[in-house]
């Protein structure tokens, strides 16, 4: 079998539907747009999400909520993940590496849900105050990247 030898199935495809060549053809004179009104004339245009005048739905919705432009977007970790990797020193590359992040616009930041057990040296661009706190705790070492 080849790509050359596909063909749809029997009844999938329907010749499509000539208008405006002839009277004979049943099709003919107004071409199926009917007699008169908007949508009669040639070159007719609609815009998107137009309802024949009536306000349109996009416009009819209540806006609500604010979206922060300065918003600063991070890859986030957390100690309880964080402590389940393999080694002893975490960069944010490291933690791509090991699939435990993506990368992130900002960089990394690592929060403090879970515990750490054992001294890590961990390198990134945020700290939570209680993520620090718990690594230092465990005689681990926090490297603040870009300060």
């Amino acid at each position: 079998m080849n790509l050359s030898s596909l063909s749809p199935p029997r009844g999938q495809n329907h010749p499509s539907k000539r208008v405006g060549r002839g009277m004979g053809s049943g099709h003919g004179k107004t071409a199926t747009r009917g007699s008169k009104g908007q949508r009669s004339g040639t070159g007719f245009s609609q815009k998107r999400g137009f309802e024949g005048g009536q306000m349109p739905l996009h416009r009819r919705l209540p806006k609500r909520g604010f979206t922060n432009i300065f918003k600063k977007q991070y890859a986030v970790l957390n100690l309880d993940r964080l402590d389940k990797l393999e080694g002893d020193v975490f960069t944010p590359l490291r933690m791509i590496e090991l699939g435990a992040i993506r990368p992130a616009p900002y960089g990394v930041k690592i929060l403090g849900r879970g515990q750490i057990t054992r001294p890590v040296t961990v390198s990134a661009h945020r700290f939570s105050k209680g993520a620090a706190e718990k690594i230092a705790a465990a005689g681990g070492k926090v490297e603040v990247l870009g300060a």
